[in-house]
């Protein structure tokens, strides 16, 4: 088949899961973690900052707050050019400018300049996400789109933990401003390394699906015109009429919530909570919550990828799952189990994503991928920043992070419900997408 543009054709095995490598979703994977290794050094240098700039809790959290807003207004323009422009140079340019703004917070003198530049940063940091995401639907058929997302979705969130353990060591050993200035010098490597992937056709993902699961005598389907001229009004009508997308996006947002609240305070919450120092409480909080998400990733998404009829399902119980366990890392007051049930928390959490995403992708036609992927980020990301906002407002209120996190509980219980409905009407929405190419 023809893949890329202006190349020759190329081989591919039916029922490949990556019939065209795992390259382009390692690249997309490192510009994940990059990005949360990025933005969450403030996290683990948190403590550091405040104590330097005099901001109260509340205050810190707004700065993840407010940046996570800033992305909100550009994500719709960003999905838009993600369905017209080149992905490859879309990407490679975002992952530049986070470098410099990542430099740029380690020049911050004062509150006001540190908030300034964090909600740049903030601005820029989700934008990555529609084009990136919709290469990766072009790139990996249904069989395949579990493992890609998840390995993308395992970096992001791999990237918070150690994007907090880094932040909490830098900031003890060379200062957290020499810190940023470390972290920026891989944000240019990997930018480089992006130019290396190779543009797809839009919608060869979508035709390989169709493909494998046709006679097996079947000839490969031709790529077909799609809408994406229409206005932005009519395009976002048309994928909100989608019943599946709606749970998953509004299962998805929840999750975001409590991890967003989750990831940002935990260090804090390890140092006050258990009296630990700067480092080791962003070691702690940080190692459970990395380990959790590797093994919650590659579990999720080898079942997702098995089981690709029932992925919405499966995101459901993981998140319930991870909920429960959350539950237990909030009231219990020894720090061995209580790491052990945020580890698990974690494990389930990390399940439900990869196979919510990738739900995401199979329920969204490829010529409006990016719009759908702009959508569903701009919602988790709003759900992402409300968390350390309220949690922040939540401890100065009670004078405690423990009763803070209890905030996020009730809406994890709520979002696994949602996305369970979400499961009855994922196959026919799934059908319904792939035969809108044709």
């Amino acid at each position: 088949m023809t893949a890329y543009p202006g190349r020759p054709p190329v081989s591919v095995r039916r029922g490949a899961g990556a019939p065209f490598g795992w390259w382009p979703a390692i690249c997309i994977a490192l510009v994940a973690a990059i990005d949360r290794i990025e933005y969450n050094l403030l996290a683990g240098a948190l403590p550091t900052i405040q104590r330097e700039f005099g901001f109260s809790d509340s205050e810190g959290g707004a700065i993840a707050t407010a940046g996570a807003i800033a992305a909100i207004i550009l994500l719709l323009p960003a999905g838009k050019l993600a369905d017209t422009g080149k992905r490859t140079w879309t990407v490679s340019a975002i992952v530049a400018v986070w470098a410099m703004l990542t430099i740029g917070t380690g020049l911050a003198g004062s509150y006001a300049a540190l908030f300034a530049v964090r909600v740049l940063l903030g601005a820029a940091g989700q934008l990555y996400n529609p084009p990136s995401s919709s290469l990766l639907g072009d790139l990996y058929p249904g069989p395949g789109r579990a493992r890609a997302y998840g390995y993308e979705r395992m970096a992001y969130f791999a990237g918070l933990p150690i994007g907090v353990i880094a932040g909490g060591a830098l900031a003890q050993t060379v200062g957290w401003r020499t810190g940023f200035f470390l972290v920026a010098v891989p944000g240019i490597i990997i930018a480089t390394l992006v130019l290396t992937v190779r543009e797809p056709i839009r919608g060869v993902g979508d035709q390989l699906s169709r493909w494998y699961t046709e006679a097996p005598s079947s000839d490969l389907p031709a790529a077909t015109s799609s809408d994406s001229a229409a206005p932005m009004r009519t395009q976002l009508a048309t994928l909100l009429r989608i019943r599946t997308l709606r749970s998953v996006i509004t299962g998805l947002s929840i999750l975001f919530f409590g991890l967003g609240g989750l990831f940002f305070w935990m260090p804090s919450f390890y140092a006050r909570e258990f009296a630990l120092p700067e480092a080791s409480a962003a070691a702690v909080g940080g190692g459970a919550g990395l380990v959790g998400i590797v093994a919650g990733i590659l579990t999720g998404s080898w079942l997702g990828d098995r089981h690709h009829g029932h992925r919405v399902a499966i995101g459901g119980w993981s998140l319930l799952f991870g909920t429960a366990f959350l539950a237990g890392a909030v009231s219990v007051p020894i720090l061995a189990p209580q790491a052990v049930c945020f580890t698990l928390a974690n494990v389930g959490f990390a399940a439900a994503i990869a196979n919510l995403t990738a739900a995401n992708a199979d329920v969204v036609a490829a010529h409006r991928r990016g719009l759908g992927f702009a959508v569903l980020q701009m919602l988790v990301t709003l759900g992402g920043a409300l968390g350390p906002w309220l949690i922040g407002l939540a401890s100065d209120a009670s004078g405690s992070l423990r009763w803070a996190y209890t905030v996020v509980l009730l809406p994890l219980i709520i979002g696994s419900l949602i996305v369970l409905r979400g499961q009855r009407t994922y196959r026919q929405d799934a059908a319904a997408a792939l035969g809108t190419d044709r």
